[in-house]
């Protein structure tokens, strides 16, 4: 398929109306952020990009600078858009968007770019025979807040036709917009909270799979205000509720798109058995990508169906790992892995990027799977822990990330970005440590 160029994403822009057209990126704290140019000025911007101040990868969830990281007032870079990313809003008038890479003034790669971090992880895996295929799958909370109390639209059970009822208004125009964009959606339910929805879209290449997840957010954010409500997709805007997963898909292939590399007979490759195993190596540092705010770790508990151990299962939903069963007739297209400890608070481009480099560093090792878990883990005793390895994830961000500061291979991925993303997110610890519950969830509730 041919790209598109300046000038048809110009005329697009003037076929459409569009007033103004959003320079967008993900950052730090995996708050998306950006900057409006006018349409009559669009091709010159698309051209020269828009500046931004380094410091603001800086920021962490409440707007705080860290200054710590060599990032402030000084130091510019430019918003380059990625064309293929254009996107007329349907929730905000005569508004587009597009997905912005961050390069330095000499036109390099800057190396706090999250896109540009998955992309070399994309290219290495290319440069060895392999793809992949891609889907988040994120769960949601829909309601609204008066006088202090939150209202959720319905109190169904999950799957109920009930609740599938009482959110029609709201899901309809939900699936109406992300599709008018180019997001395929594949399956929708209302799941086990008050108001808590989950609405699946098509897997993709990993760097358009980060892409949509970050128009997803913004899409259901865009659409909750059309309907006067509040969209929730923070891993736990109610300590008392079920928590909102945004499970992580994906199947590796040739590069032709050809050959599931994680499909076999019994149910799982041996690349696909490395893999895995790659994963779960690498988890208790990994989480702090996955799974990246204080927030996050009210979800990560045993018996929470959200993973808490380092182990992997065919169907099991409280394993870190889940090998799903396959569809009839379709069984080496629908091989795929699941990585349940994964939430929205994340920044999907580092953390994809992350999950490849863990699954990839497997691969290249050999590392030995240990056995399926068929049972919650949670049920073993400490010695059949040990003798499964199974070992319990982080309870905290500050334990995770102390994992990540000393695991070479994530900490070589990440480069400068790494020791700025630690740096923003202990002060995020910091910032809620002393504070009560509700401060905390209500700083996450709403951000993402």
């Amino acid at each position: 398929m041919a790209q598109k160029s300046v000038d048809e994403i110009v005329t697009l822009a003037q076929k459409s109306a569009i007033s103004l057209v959003r320079f967008i990126f993900c950052d730090s704290a995996s708050i998306i952020r950006g900057k409006c140019t006018r349409t009559d000025k669009l091709k010159e911007r698309i051209e020269s990009g828009i500046g931004l101040v380094k410091g603001t990868m800086a920021m962490n969830l409440l707007d705080q600078l860290q200054a710590d990281t060599g990032l402030g007032a000084t130091g510019e870079i430019r918003l380059i858009p990625d064309l293929e990313t254009w996107a007329v809003l349907p929730y905000a008038e005569r508004s587009a968007s597009l997905i912005c890479d961050m390069q330095e003034l000499n036109h390099k790669p800057w190396d706090h770019c999250p896109r540009n971090i998955l992309k070399s992880v994309v290219a290495e895996a290319k440069s060895l025979g392999y793809s992949f295929q891609v889907s988040f799958e994120p769960e949601f909370t829909l309601g609204t807040f008066a006088d202090g109390e939150y209202k959720p639209i319905d109190r169904s059970l999950c799957f109920s036709t009930d609740g599938m009822n009482r959110a029609a208004k709201f899901i309809n125009r939900f699936v109406d917009s992300l599709e008018r964009q180019g997001i395929e959606v594949e399956q929708y339910y209302p799941e086990l909270g008050p108001a808590q929805h989950e609405l699946s879209i098509r897997h993709t290449a990993p760097l358009k799979a980060c892409d949509r997840q970050i128009y997803y957010r913004e899409t259901l954010r865009g659409v909750a205000l059309e309907h006067d409500l509040d969209a929730m997709i923070a891993p736990k805007p109610f300590d008392d509720q079920p928590g909102n997963g945004c499970h992580l898909h994906l199947s590796a292939w040739d590069v032709y798109q050809e050959r599931n590399l994680f499909w076999a007979e019994n149910g799982l490759s041996d690349f696909g058995r490395f893999f895995v195993a790659g994963i779960l190596n690498h988890l208790p540092a990994l989480v702090a990508l996955t799974c990246p705010s204080v927030n996050s770790y009210r979800r990560l508990r045993p018996r929470s169906w959200s993973s808490a151990y380092t182990c992997w299962g065919f169907e099991n939903r409280e394993a870190a790992v889940r090998v799903p069963s396959v569809y009839w007739g379709q069984e080496m297209a629908t091989t795929n892995i699941e990585l349940k400890c994964v939430d929205s608070s994340c920044n999907p481009y580092i953390a994809l990027a992350a999950v490849l480099a863990c699954g990839l560093d497997g691969v290249k090792r050999h590392l030995p799977l240990p056995p399926p878990v068929e049972v919650d883990p949670s049920t073993f005793s400490a010695d059949e822990m040990i003798d499964r390895k199974i070992h319990r994830l982080p309870s905290t961000l500050q334990e995770a990330l102390i994992e990540l500061e000393e695991n070479e291979i994530l900490m070589k991925l990440l480069g400068n970005f790494g020791n700025t993303f630690i740096a923003v997110k202990t002060s995020e610890c910091g910032a809620f440590a002393g504070a009560n519950t509700e401060f905390e969830l209500s700083q996450h509730r709403t951000r993402f």
